[in-house]
């Protein structure tokens, strides 16, 4: 049974097929959000919705590229045609190291030997695409006079790990994109805010080798750690908080101290 406390709020999260943003969606889905999932990938994106609807949730599905202006306009209009607002957007599309070296954590591969092609797939999704839709989004919230976004990000050890460009620079340029974003929008009373998982996860960006091969004192975190911080973030109790970047193994501490100063 969905609980009540995001009833009427409307949000629409990209790469939301599984993993992250499949976790988000139901989060938000069981306290009563309407919520738009959407992918690239149409079979799995048809599949999550169907997972989500059987626990009786108010969910859509839009199938989008987040490297595609048309695909990302098609959903703006979408979201203008059905719902004629928006709440918040959830940036989380990505993808990992695996599209340049499959074998990233048993094997990495200095960055000499990333090709040009991966590196510029990888940034092209991983940062413009949080880029292209956000800047879609946001001439949306501005006519509205407010409005959320949240951007999906990593650890810092992630940023500067052995073996890991181009997902750690794509992700530490998110977070300045992020903070930009939040004071560009700040006296439009737009939230912008980071949150990241707070350590390795349970998600397909995670090769199954790997998760097979480590100990049993080895714990992948769940993508379910995502639900309390992001059900927060689309809240009412957040409002005004921005430019706050969020780990969500440490919300609970994250939070006391926030809500002390607010």
């Amino acid at each position: 049974m969905a609980e009540d406390r995001l009833n009427g709020k409307k949000i629409l999260i990209t790469g939301a097929s599984g993993g992250l943003g499949f976790a988000m969606a139901k989060a938000l889905g069981l306290h009563g959000a309407s919520v738009i999932i959407t992918s690239h990938r149409p079979g799995k994106l048809a599949n999550a919705l169907t997972a989500l609807k059987n626990l009786q949730l108010d969910v859509y599905s839009i199938e989008m590229d987040v490297r595609n202006e048309p695909s990302i306009m098609a959903a703006v209009h979408w979201v203008e045609t059905h719902w004629g607002a928006l709440d918040m957007l959830i940036n989380n599309a990505g993808i990992g190291m695996r599209t340049v070296n499959p074998a990233f954590l048993t094997d990495p591969k200095p960055f000499f030997e990333v090709s040009a092609s991966g590196f510029r797939d990888l940034m092209d999704t991983n940062l413009t695409g949080y880029f292209l839709v956000a800047k879609a989004f946001a001439p949306f919230f501005i006519r509205q006079k407010k409005g959320k976004i949240t951007n999906i990000s990593v650890s810092h050890e992630t940023m500067k790990r052995k073996g890991f460009i181009p997902y750690g620079p794509s992700r530490a340029a998110t977070e300045s994109l992020s903070l930009i974003m939040a004071e560009d929008l700040r006296e439009l009373h737009i939230d912008v805010n980071l949150l990241l998982p707070g350590g390795a996860t349970e998600t397909g960006m995670v090769p199954d080798e790997f998760k097979q091969s480590q100990s049993s004192n080895f714990k992948l975190l769940s993508p379910d750690i995502m639900a309390d911080p992001i059900v927060f973030l689309a809240s009412d109790e957040s409002n005004n908080i921005t430019g706050q970047r969020i780990i969500a193994t440490q919300f609970k501490d994250w939070k006391q101290a926030i809500l002390t100063t607010k």
